[in-house]
């Protein structure tokens, strides 16, 4: 059993490092989200896209930035659900390898947008941000 555990994890690990999305054990980011959250806030739900987080809390969303080349300047984006107004996917083509998801926040044009590669697991990240809103 904690064998497979560690094969998984290095799947997981190989797959971040592609730029395939990951879902990761909420566990694994408390040390480096923890101070960001209020009292009764908790993790549901965390994606790995290389160096970069996708955290989904019970009331909001949470893109972590590691910027540079340590990675040690980090951007820390906060989007509270009810200020999501639409967001979208678009897959990954033939000569288009990267597939997108975009979110569009409440007073803004311009969506966010994270690129992921050719991968499904647009799919899981979409899926959270869906049954999140819908809380």
């Amino acid at each position: 059993m904690q064998f497979r555990k560690e094969i998984l994890n290095i799947m997981g690990i190989f797959s971040g490092m592609m730029g395939n999305a990951s879902e990761i054990d909420t566990k694994e980011i408390e040390s480096e989200v923890g101070p960001l959250l209020y009292d009764s806030e908790q993790i549901t739900k965390a994606f790995k896209l290389i160096r970069d987080l996708i955290v989904f809390t019970n009331s909001r969303l949470i893109l972590v930035d590691k910027q540079g080349i340590t990675g040690k300047k980090i951007e820390y984006h906060s989007i509270p659900f009810r200020s999501i107004t639409h967001f979208a996917v678009e897959t990954a083509g033939h000569l288009d390898l990267d597939a997108e998801l975009k979110i569009w926040i409440s007073g803004n044009s311009s969506p966010i947008t994270k690129e992921f590669k050719k991968d499904k697991n647009i799919f899981e990240v979409q899926k959270a941000l869906a049954n999140s809103i819908a809380r």
